[in-house]
């Protein structure tokens, strides 16, 4: 066991030494109006996703499909985002679909919904079976938003260097507890954790939607595979409300304001 969650770890971090495309539509201008590569994103969403297919069993493949899944809405909003209409917020997206206008938020809702989706059917187990179709269709939908859910809001901590992926950590850090089975997905986290975070920090790549979203969806399937129902709602719920929360807070005001969240974000920079 200690040797294959090695492999993952290493299979992560060596995503990291990927061939990085040269076009410019992978280059950004980050918070400071300093250049950087979207490339970073690239390597996280390859890195979560071959660790995922090393994990055996139900787990890796909720895993593969969800950080594919989010991958690819990612890569939808980082490069096609002119071809759609703008919004800002989920309530922006939510109102310019009420008008019949698709944007790229709308696009992802779907792919990475459906992702979350399939995900959550894969993870079913035999107690969900023996429940009754009420429950089991409740656990599906905790699952689903648990998954979803987590892509969406590391997106949101994407704004700084460093921030979602320190999220990241600290995300897989409470889930690992009193849920074994996850451990072998979340040592392939760890390692892309650990190989992006360095040009991460120094500013020379960032996670984008590509990248965010990919971990993002697989530290859900980690949360949404948890034994315990109470811990699964409370995932769910936890992301839902940080998700509503974002349309009125700007999450870089509050780290700021408080002392201990600001030196824990701007370690490493």
């Amino acid at each position: 066991m200690i040797g294959t969650n090695i492999l993952r770890v290493l299979a992560g971090f060596s995503t990291r030494h990927l061939p990085s495309p040269a076009s410019p539509s992978w280059q950004r201008t980050n918070f400071r109006g300093e250049p950087v590569s979207l490339c970073g994103g690239l390597n996280v969403a390859a890195g979560v996703v071959s660790a995922s297919l090393l994990t055996p069993g139900r787990m890796g493949t909720a895993g593969a499909i969800a950080g594919a899944s989010g991958a690819l809405a990612g890569h939808i909003d980082d490069h096609r985002e002119q071809d759609f209409a703008t919004a800002k917020g989920l309530s922006g997206h939510l109102s310019a679909l009420a008008n019949g206008q698709v944007t790229t938020g709308v696009l992802k809702i779907g792919i990475i919904g459906t992702g979350a989706g399939i995900s959550a059917l894969v993870l079913r187990d035999g107690k969900d079976q023996n429940s009754s179709a009420p429950v089991e269709v409740a656990d599906w939908v905790i699952r689903v938003v648990a998954i979803a859910g987590s892509a969406n809001l590391l997106n949101l901590l994407d704004l700084r260097p460093g921030r979602a992926l320190k999220a990241a950590t600290a995300l897989s850090i409470l889930v690992a507890p009193g849920h074994g089975d996850v451990r072998p997905l979340l040592s392939g986290v760890t390692g892309t954790v650990a190989g992006a975070l360095p040009s991460d920090l120094a500013g020379k790549t960032m996670l984008g939607d590509l990248g965010a979203n990919a971990v993002g969806a697989v530290i859900g399937v980690a949360a949404a595979s948890h034994p315990s129902r109470a811990v699964r709602l409370l995932a769910a719920a936890g992301t839902v409300g940080l998700i509503l929360a974002s349309e009125k807070v700007s999450f870089s005001r509050v780290i700021e304001s408080n002392r201990i969240l600001s030196a824990v974000d701007r370690w490493g920079r």
